[in-house]
């Protein structure tokens, strides 16, 4: 009898481990509702065809970022030495890829320039947008949602290299949560998109 009392123990234990292990271990965060992106309000049309040399295409590239938007989360700036994040909201890609497919689509829409990014051109990257996304995100101080680009376009030969800074804020209607916070920077993004591509010009 005792020996079956010893066959049966350590099994036992095992499962009441796992049984406490379970209770314990979380396998992550609740995923939220539903995740943001960026819409571009102008897009080429489909099936248009462009052909340019060197000289008339522009490779636009990721902009750089600092930490606090490089992450899918949206940042709220309460002053001018904190940061919090919007509850449940997310992006489905971190921001400064997101903003460089809006400024692609736009400047594409837009103008006359066959637009590349980074992973396409090979031979012939001609211009290059390059850049800092310095805010995008909300400021606590006037409920509104900021986007503020710091271009640097270098010209095909390398040369000459200009910079210009853009900014859009766009009111928050509603409280700061996912859904009215995504919308303001949509909208502001894309009024930012659209002044860099007034800006290249055609």
């Amino acid at each position: 009898m005792p020996s079956l009392v010893r066959r049966f123990r350590a099994p036992l234990l095992i499962a009441f481990g796992a049984a406490s292990l379970s209770a314990c271990v979380s396998f992550g965060a609740k995923p939220p509702p539903f995740l943001l992106t960026l819409d571009a309000e102008a897009s080429p049309p489909a099936g248009a065809a462009r052909t340019a040399g060197e000289a008339a295409t522009l490779t636009i590239l990721i902009p750089t970022a600092p930490q606090k938007l490089r992450t899918v989360r949206i940042p709220v700036q309460q002053d001018n030495a904190s940061v919090a994040y919007v509850k449940d909201a997310q992006w489905v890609e971190a921001p400064p890829r997101l903003f460089q497919r809006l400024i692609s689509e736009t400047v594409a829409a837009r103008t006359s320039r066959v637009v590349l990014d980074e992973g396409q051109y090979l031979t012939a990257p001609g211009d290059q947008l390059a850049g800092q996304l310095m805010e995008f995100g909300v400021d606590a101080a006037t409920k509104e949602a900021v986007v503020v680009y710091q271009a640097m376009l270098v010209n095909a030969g390398g040369k000459s290299v200009t910079q210009r800074r853009f900014e859009a804020r766009e009111a928050i209607s509603g409280k700061v949560e996912a859904k009215p916070v995504g919308e303001a920077l949509t909208a502001a993004a894309n009024k930012v998109a659209v002044d860099v591509a007034g800006w290249l010009g055609n």
